[in-house]
Formats: C-alpha cells, structure tokens, sequence
C-alpha cells in the first residue's frame, strides 16, 4: 500500500471519508480515517474509521451491526479527501436514518428530508438507480437480472399484466390494492426505462412541455 504515503493527511493524521451507497450514490455520511484505518478498510471490504472523540479505531457497525461493505474507494484530486462507494447494511446514521445528510435547508430554515413534498419522490429515482446498478452488476437470484436475461418481450409482458391487475383494482375501489398494484406496475416500467435509456429527468421534460 505504497499509496499511502502520498495522501495527504493533517496534522492529527487525519483525512476525511465520505460515505457514498454505491447503488443509489446517495452520500450517507462523512467521518475520518487514519493510516491503520485505512488500511484495514481495503484488507477487510469493511469500512473501518477513527474516532476523534475515542481517539481509537472504530469499525463501523461493530456494535449496531450497520457494517458498511466496500465496493470502490476513489480519492480526490488533491489526494486529501476519501470517497468509498458502500453497500450499507442497515442504516448509516446514529439517529437511525439512512444517512447522516436529513436535514436540509428550506425558507431559510433547517427541515428534514420529507418535511419537502419533492423529496419524497426520490424513492423513485433510487429504484431506477438500484435497477441500473442490477443491470450493470449482476447479483445472483435477482427478479430483477431475470426480466433484463429475458430481455425487452418479457418486460412488457409484465408491464401489459401489471396494468390489468391495476385496472381490477380500481374496478374494486380497494385503495391499498390499488397501491399495491401500481407500485408493481412502476418498478416493471422503470426496469422497461433502464432497458430502453429513458430517464426520470426525460419524462419530467415531457410532462413540463405538456403542461
């Protein structure tokens, strides 16, 4: 690990690290790591930092059990800031959100991610990215790779049943069917939309002209 000693780290021996989901590339969160850590972050694909507060080593989910698995680790142009691309297992932050970055700033004024009606659409878009990462990293047993191995005919088959069983269930007025049912129907089509190159920001355009 020669590369080591390039990187730039203060004068605590300290470099920060950001947390980014790999799949969804939502950022989680942003702690320190040392030399040791670092090193044991690439030996054992699991994220180790130091505390500051502790002033020691500290395996992320030693004792939650939210272990950050390591997919990438990129560095930064000036070789003094971390980026690792993870797979988290459970949730990132303390408070038991998913990732530390909640709180937002809206009217001048600090609110949670949700408090913004827009926000909650971005479920949405981190589907369509966990989908594309599917397509593009295959994972063994995925519903998901088995409609891109059958390829575009099976995809519209299922969006063509999706869309009967969500007509059945406005037929019946049960609203958590109908719920069910097109959020079936909406994952079947965001897989046609990888499939095909369509992006959220393609159908946000069209609508924004047809209004």
């Amino acid at each position: 690990m020669d590369f080591i000693k390039d990187l730039k780290f203060d004068d605590r021996g300290l470099i920060p690290a950001i947390a980014q989901d790999a799949a969804t590339k939502e950022v989680l969160m942003m702690a320190y790591m040392n030399k040791e850590s670092l090193k044991k972050t690439i030996e054992t694909g699991r994220v180790h930092y130091y505390s500051r507060s502790r002033q020691s080593l500290w395996l992320k989910g030693e004792t939650s059990g939210n272990f950050q698995m390591v997919k990438n680790i990129y560095f930064d142009c000036d070789l003094d800031t971390i980026l690792v691309q993870i797979e988290q297992i459970g949730v990132a932050c303390h408070t038991g959100k998913p990732s530390c970055f909640y709180q937002h700033l809206c009217d001048n004024e600090l609110k949670e991610k949700g408090e913004n009606m827009m926000d909650k659409f971005e479920i949405l878009q981190q589907v369509y990215d966990i989908i594309a990462d599917r397509r593009d990293n295959p994972k063994e047993g995925s519903y998901t790779n088995y409609l891109f191995d059958k390829g575009i005919d099976k995809m519209l088959k299922k969006v063509g049943e999706e869309s009967s069983e969500v007509i059945i269930a406005s037929k019946n007025n049960d609203k958590g069917e109908i719920t069910y049912e097109m959020s079936d129907l909406l994952y079947h089509m965001m897989v046609v939309m990888v499939q095909t190159g369509v992006q959220w920001e393609d159908l946000c355009n069209e609508l924004k002209k047809r209004r």
